[in-house]
């Protein structure tokens, strides 16, 4: 029998989501309100930035159109502030005794490789939306993990966001919602041993 697949988000999982901390900062040294500087973000960048239609450094630029004074050293200060580590970080390599890890997450890479990087060694596969182009819940970047899951595996998906989990879902993958007060954590052995006791698939028996 394969062993189950565990994919993981990464904002609001394993690391927390950028906002609001990281526009609360930056509106700091804005010329603009938080929520005015965050509208004109998610009117004129976050599609681009996530899908890597746009590079970091195009970014930044627009940013300082906002906060002329930013500094590279300050931004990127932001983004580590706010990309605070999560308690399921410390759970990594006890699943992945169980599982097999991956990742797939909205973001850059660049952003969330202090996160990723100290735990290189137990992920089987790295999917971020900058770098393949597409961004979840759009089912081309589901497709782009399918290619790392042994043929009839279990595939557990924890996601903080019901959108996402909704397309894991169509793909025959089990779910599961990474709540703000991290109940989720004690819910990941269990249902991993679950799918390792589960009876092999047809396509697992070919």
């Amino acid at each position: 029998m394969s062993r189950p697949q565990l994919v993981l988000d990464i904002g609001g999982v394993l690391a927390a989501n950028l906002t609001p901390r990281f526009w609360r900062l930056a509106a700091v040294e804005a010329a603009v309100a938080e929520q005015a500087l965050y509208r004109a973000y998610k009117e004129e960048m976050s599609d681009r930035l996530w899908t890597g239609a746009i590079s970091e450094e195009r970014f930044w630029a627009w940013m300082r159109s906002y906060a002329p004074a930013l500094t590279d050293e300050k931004a990127r200060g932001f983004i580590d502030d706010s990309l605070e580590p999560l308690p399921a970080l410390g759970r990594l390599r006890e699943w992945s005794a169980a599982a097999d890890l991956h990742v797939l997450s909205n973001h850059l890479r660049s952003w969330v490789e202090p996160v990723i990087g100290p735990y290189a060694d137990v992920w089987t596969s790295v999917t971020i939306s900058s770098e393949v182009g597409c961004r979840k819940p759009h089912p081309e970047i589901f497709a782009r993990v399918t290619p790392h899951l042994p043929p009839g595996s279990a595939v557990l998906f924890v996601d903080d966001q019901d959108k996402n989990l909704r397309q894991a879902a169509l793909l025959g993958w089990r779910t599961l919602r990474a709540d703000e007060e991290g109940a989720w954590i004690e819910q990941v052995l269990p249902m991993l041993r679950e799918d390792r006791q589960r009876p092999a698939s047809k396509e697992e028996g070919t």
